[in-house]
């Protein structure tokens, strides 16, 4: 049985050897994440859109959210396909645990706006919007880390006018952040922690 075991090991190991290198480098990188303090939890496949940001569309936007949720039932949500929904990041309440659920390279649906959409990088966070009590100083100092990261790496300036909330995309229904999340703060740590 461990011989059987081992030679079946060593029949895949030689079969993924003749690939071509493009292919395994691509399988190789396949769990890496854009932002190098997120892990990998992909969203499914029938939730976004694949892409080549930014050279498809340009992204100009981070646009914030509140899951309206937990943590895990935010990230399960993205990785049903019956759902129709994803953020490219979601970040947890108690520590700022960070998963990135889509590439930023591909078109997440967050915004309930296509354009945005195509434009934007969507980030969620746990929580509720009348519950401030989730918007720790962990999750603040994290999101505003990915958010400075976001912005650096494509140009966008780090201020109101880029950094949106989802209640102010055109169209939308939502209300999130909500009152209770602190713009003040948030942008100011944006800019103190980015590179530029």
């Amino acid at each position: 049985m461990d011989r059987r075991r081992i030679l079946r090991g060593a029949a895949v190991a030689a079969a993924g050897a003749l690939l071509p290198a493009s292919v395994r480098a691509t399988a190789a990188t396949t769990g890496d994440t854009d932002y190098p303090s997120a892990h990998w939890v992909p969203a499914s496949t029938s939730n976004y859109t694949v892409s080549t940001r930014p050279s498809a569309y340009p992204v100009q936007y981070v646009i914030i959210h509140v899951t309206q949720e937990t943590y895990s039932d935010a990230v399960a949500i993205f990785q049903n396909p019956a759902k129709q929904v994803s953020a490219h990041y979601v970040v947890r309440s108690a520590d700022g645990y960070i998963d990135q659920c889509v590439r930023e390279k591909d078109v997440a649906w967050h915004a309930g706006n296509w354009d945005y959409n195509t434009r934007s990088i969507g980030i969620e966070h746990e929580g509720y919007v009348d519950q401030p009590s989730y918007f720790t100083d962990a999750m603040y100092t994290k999101s505003a880390l990915l958010t400075a990261s976001v912005c650096d790496r494509y140009g966008i300036p780090k201020d109101r006018a880029h950094i949106l909330g989802h209640v102010q995309v055109p169209g939308t229904d939502h209300t999130d952040p909500g009152p209770n999340w602190d713009w003040v703060r948030y942008i100011r740590m944006v800019n103190l922690l980015g590179s530029g």
